[in-house]
């Protein structure tokens, strides 16, 4: 069963990159280019991850993130950030966040990191 991930930035060639990235790989793609737009694709779609940058308009990631975690407690998010967010990247863990990774990234770490995600069960 293909595995559909929510990637979510305001900077549109991140998206096309992560989408191409993911979708060479099998998975579907949904984008969300805010916070906002997040939440509400998260809710409608139920994607099985979700890739989300920090640093956005209107509504910025780790906002998004509590809204979903408080929604659906097993969502799997891994923060996109850049250096120097470190304390943002705490608060994104402690809020549910389930990994992280540094702009610019690293495709291999990418595709490991939600192989890791999506292969976590819980029996919540």
């Amino acid at each position: 069963m293909t595995k559909t991930i929510l990637v979510v930035d305001d900077a549109r060639f991140m998206r096309m990159r992560i989408r191409e990235l993911l979708t060479e790989q099998g998975y579907k793609v949904v984008e969300a280019e805010d916070g906002e737009e997040a939440v509400e694709i998260y809710r409608s779609t139920k994607p099985d991850a979700v890739l989300m940058d920090i640093t956005m308009p209107r509504k910025d990631g780790l906002t998004a993130l509590k809204e979903i975690m408080a929604d659906d407690a097993q969502a799997r998010v891994i923060i996109l950030t850049a250096l120097g967010q470190q304390a943002m990247v705490l608060e994104a863990m402690k809020a549910g966040a389930k990994d992280f990774l540094v702009k610019p990234y690293d495709p291999d770490k990418v595709i490991k990191s939600l192989q890791k995600v999506l292969a976590r069960v819980s029996f919540l």
